[in-house]
């Protein structure tokens, strides 16, 4: 088996993503890096393809979405965080491409085809799974890359841009604790969606300061936003032990709940509080409108396409570590308890 590139990387006390840049003769790496990079790659016999050895410098950044069929493009969390990135990208003259899937060997086909010969300086997913195939890809191949959301591997080496999401959950929480409501649920999407995760363990966190105890059933995961018959919400909303109130993960999921419940004759937010996320459109267009948690997408955007600039322009640079500050927004989706 050959060398490698992270054996490279490790011995030289580099990134990967620096020593694919040596090769390449990026004009970003210093003369002392590179001359510390061949050195290495000198001492262990490390022959790098020759696709690399063009030299690029194309000043291009990908944008990579989930992988998605349809609900990415229905998402504004995604179109926020995509306009703070071209925002940034164009006062630095960078350029950016969008890179989608509908399966992770489509999106991972793609990345390597627009990864081939340096065509990339660097790439931001707006997402961060539990596992992922294609961050192993752009680590491995040491791939610039920053996430909008929590690493969950590779965690001092990766650059990450997030909000506190346990934290934002527990104090969403409290405000339904505070309204008296004891019968709280969640609702989230997939596992693993770290966002997710991270919010429901604020959610638990919350309800254990106050002594309330779990009720698993008070808890569900949707794994796409339902379209027509909601089977999974109306089962969920019709139980007589249902929760009085709910935080849900994210403004859609609460637009599809909202509706489930005027179905089945429940008011919010009189039969039902709604607490959601990210203060999007679709948190003011409904009746009543959403209570929301804003995460400040722009800024999440603002922030990885900054750090990917700063990072490719300073390749010696650590790992870095970004919490962009929430708030709520409160609107007419809560009210008290009424005993």
């Amino acid at each position: 088996m050959g060398v490698t590139i992270k054996e490279v990387a490790k011995l030289a006390g580099v990134s990967p993503s620096t020593v694919s840049r040596t090769c390449s003769d990026h004009p970003s790496i210093s003369m002392q890096t590179k001359e510390k990079v061949r050195k290495a790659m000198q001492q262990l016999g490390y022959e790098p393809n020759n696709s690399n050895l063009t030299i690029q410098n194309t000043k291009t950044i990908g944008i990579i979405l989930p992988v998605s069929e349809f609900d990415t493009f229905e998402n504004s969390f995604f179109l926020e965080v995509m306009r703070g990135i071209t925002l940034f990208c164009n006062q630095k003259q960078y350029t950016t491409t969008l890179i989608t899937g509908s399966t992770h060997e489509e999106l991972l086909d793609t990345i390597k085809y627009m990864s081939k010969d340096n065509h990339l300086d660097g790439v931001i997913l707006l997402y961060s799974y539990k596992q992922d195939p294609v961050v192993d890809y752009l680590y491995n191949e040491g791939i610039l890359f920053v996430l909008v959301g929590k690493a969950n591997c590779y965690t001092n080496e990766t650059i990450y841009i997030d909000n506190d999401n346990i934290l934002a959950a527990k104090e969403a929480t409290k405000y339904l604790l505070k309204l008296g409501h004891t019968k709280i649920g969640y609702v989230g999407t997939e596992e693993n969606r770290i966002f997710s995760t991270d919010r429901k363990s604020g959610y638990l966190l919350a309800l254990a300061e106050q002594g309330i105890p779990y009720i698993p059933e008070y808890c569900i995961e949707i794994p796409f936003i339902p379209k027509e018959g909601a089977d999974e919400l109306t089962r969920y909303l019709s139980s007589e032990t249902r929760p009085t109130a709910l935080l849900v993960s994210d403004d859609i999921l609460a637009m599809a709940l909202t509706k489930t419940a005027y179905e089945l004759g429940l008011k919010i937010p009189n039969d039902l509080s709604i607490v959601s996320f990210n203060n999007s459109l679709f948190a003011k267009l409904t009746t009543p409108q959403l209570t929301s948690v804003d995460i400040n997408s722009r800024q999440l955007g603002i922030e990885a396409a900054s750090q990917i600039i700063n990072h490719i322009e300073n390749p010696a640079l650590l790992a870095t570590k970004i919490i962009v500050p929430h708030y709520m927004v409160e609107r007419q989706s809560c009210s008290s308890i009424i005993e």
